[in-house]
Parts: C-alpha cells; structure tokens; sequence
C-alpha cells in the first residue's frame, strides 16, 4: 500500500484560502483514486473530493463545489487540495486518501490528518 503525509492545514479567517498537500511514497501512485475527507467533532466523516487515477475526473461535495479544487501530480506523487472562500463549516481535520479502482475507501490507504481551522 501506499504511505500518505498531509501538510498544509492550520487556522485561517472565514473567506480566506489554503491549501492542503498530501505526499504519497511508492512508485505506484498513478494507479490510485486520491480523496480528501474531512471528519469535524461529533459528525460523521465526509468524502470532499477525489480524483481518478488519471486525473481527467474530479467529484466533490456540494457544498464545497466552485470553492475547493482537487489535483494531482503523478510525477511528484502529491495530491492537492486548493480551498477557497473558506467557511466556519469546513473546520474539520482532513484526511488524504487512496483506494484502487473499484475498491472502497476503507480497504485503501489513509494519511495522520492536518487540522484546518476557520475562524468567523
């Protein structure tokens, strides 16, 4: 499996932006959908966005749509996630993923988690 390092979160103030970097090792990087979900306290954990392994299909949450764009760069091995417009809502700590084409994300790998905080 692939090993994954998110970096980038901290506390920024509502309407500001970040973004998020996960690095993956392993030369095999291309062959994984990426993710990010985030989980806030007392909620369930929520898919934000993923990327397919070739980066030409992108899916997100509603409510982060035109705000939040997922990327990746396969020869660097780094997916990223740009947030913008950020909202006291998307506090949460987010956690980078990835799973192989057709298999959930539970059986895939998971990063540690970075924090992100939005103040209003």
């Amino acid at each position: 499996q692939v090993q994954l390092a998110e970096s980038g979160g901290g506390l920024v103030q509502a309407g500001g932006s970040l973004r998020l970097s996960c690095a993956a090792s392993g030369r095999t990087f291309g062959s994984y959908v990426m993710g990010w979900f985030r989980q806030a306290p007392g909620k369930e954990r929520e898919l934000v966005a993923y990327i397919t392994r070739s980066g030409d299909v992108t899916n997100y949450l509603d409510s982060v749509k035109g705000r939040f764009t997922i990327s990746k760069d396969n020869a660097g091995n780094t997916v990223y996630l740009q947030m913008n417009s950020l909202k006291p809502e998307d506090t949460a700590v987010y956690y980078c993923a990835a799973t192989l084409r057709g298999s959930s994300w539970d059986r895939g790998s998971w990063g540690h988690g970075t924090q992100v905080t939005v103040s209003s």
